[in-house]
């Protein structure tokens, strides 16, 4: 009688106690989390603000060590990686400034043995390639010359940027804790403090970090990569096999009993097998079916290329038998490349007009507003070949027109650099014609206004 007296004890109280118990204990952890606010809200308001536009520290740490690794270990990114670079660096780049005091010491920095800067170029363009963006040390000494390191990006823990201007990066933090000034640096007036130049690839607006062009590929490497080892298992059992043995009407123990005679006396290769009507002898082997595995590792294959923005016959795997095909899938890729070749010497002049500036803040007699031209290779000679032909065309069908006084010099020239691929300010280069011969060339721009007039 005891218990159920308890259960309707029990069930009493908790229908008329219930709700107020449940409502002080919500009360008790609405203060306790108050609480534990209060005393965290110091530590998470000095924690710089997560860019959702980025990817997770954790997660980009782990794509930049996979694309390293996948750079290191599959042939396929490692080419991806070293086409990249033959296109967009070819043959070297070409430095000139029209101001001679600063042309000569650009060229002493670029020459220096500490920079190095002819070789350095194709392992800054891969890098760029593989992690997607560059974290680029400047330090100079007192005489007013600088050097140039590149720190990987896995190196990097913190960037800091203005509060209204995330491309604005004020400071850099290392894994290790050493701090570095941005861009900023160049117009400080205490000391020469070294400092970071940061340049990204595959940027999202609004990111901090760029992304590598292997990212989307890792996970298409390791799949092929595990196919091709798999496909390469099979052939190498390809020409084993064994002996299957029927013995008609015959007992366990009858077979057991011949198998052991097999096995203890195996018949060699090219010997002679004598056998009765009781006794089948089948050869079983691997069947690779390769004409399928083709099409799969195919399948693969292009997927790895139009991630990577190149044909298929840059990764050994003709498309077709015909030259004409091959050579037209390549202009989407190079478009790529002079893309990529336009951002890397646009780099480099940055870094060429950042040096300038800390040569005159040293006493350096250097015009930090000179231009600096950077020129890259041709991307394909057959372009080149094509557009020369172009040119020479357009030049001489349109002479005639120029002659007749039908179109003007700056018409002429601009239908001939267009149909020469080249992009330049016509006017400037007529201005140019009127200054180096002021008595032989008339500036049509000029003679436009007077008639104007």
């Amino acid at each position: 009688m005891t218990e159920p007296r308890t259960t309707l004890a029990s069930r009493l109280a908790a229908r008329l106690f219930d709700r107020e118990i449940n409502h002080r204990v919500d009360l008790a952890l609405a203060a306790l989390d108050d609480t534990r606010d209060r005393l965290l809200r110091p530590i998470f308001a000095a924690l710089p603000l997560s860019n959702t536009r980025d990817r997770p520290d954790g997660e980009r740490l782990d794509l930049l060590r996979q694309s390293l690794e996948a750079w290191r270990t599959n042939p396929l990114a490692r080419r991806i990686v070293e086409l990249t670079s033959q296109y967009v660096v070819g043959g070297g780049i070409g430095l000139d400034c029209r101001h001679q005091t600063t042309r000569l010491f650009l060229q002493e920095f670029w020459e220096h043995p500490l920079n190095r800067m002819d070789s350095r170029i194709i392992e800054w363009c891969d890098e760029l390639t593989r992690s997607g963006e560059l974290f680029i040390l400047i330090t100079t000494d007192p005489a007013g010359m600088s050097y140039v390191r590149a720190i990987p990006a896995t190196d990097m823990a913190e960037i800091s940027c203005e509060e209204n201007d995330l491309e604005q990066e004020t400071r850099y933090v290392l894994q290790d804790g050493r701090s570095y000034r941005g861009r900023s640096a160049l117009t400080d007036t205490n000391g020469l403090p070294p400092f970071i130049l940061h340049y990204a690839i595959n940027r999202p607006v609004g990111a901090l970090h760029g992304e590598s062009d292997l990212a989307p590929l890792l996970k298409w490497l390791a799949r092929y990569s595990g196919w091709l080892e798999d496909r390469a298992r099979l052939n190498r059992f390809r020409t084993t096999f064994l002996y299957a043995v029927t013995l008609k009407g015959s007992t366990s123990v009858e077979r057991r009993k011949r198998q052991a005679e097999l096995n203890l006396n195996p018949p060699s290769p090219g010997s002679l097998l004598v056998k009765d009507e009781a006794e089948t002898w089948e050869t079983l082997s691997p069947r690779l079916e390769s004409s399928d595995a083709n099409e799969d590792g195919l399948a693969l294959k292009k997927m790895i290329a139009a991630g990577a923005g190149i044909p298929l016959h840059f990764l050994a795997e003709p498309e077709s038998s015909t030259r004409t095909t091959a050579e037209s899938a390549g202009g989407p890729t190079f478009r790529h490349y002079e893309q990529r070749q336009e951002f890397v010497l646009w780099m480099l002049r940055d870094v060429l007009q950042a040096v300038c500036l800390r040569a005159v803040r040293c006493g350096r007699s250097l015009d930090p507003k000179a231009a600096i031209e950077i020129r890259g290779t041709d991307i394909s000679a057959r372009d080149n070949s094509e557009l020369a032909g172009a040119a020479s065309q357009i030049v001489s069908a349109f002479s005639e027109l120029h002659s007749r006084g039908l179109i003007d010099d700056a018409e002429l020239l601009r239908l001939a650099y267009r149909f020469a691929g080249e992009v330049v300010d016509i006017p400037a280069l007529l201005q140019q014609a009127v200054d180096n011969h002021p008595k032989s060339v008339e500036n049509p721009v000029d003679k436009q206004s007077e008639f104007g007039s």
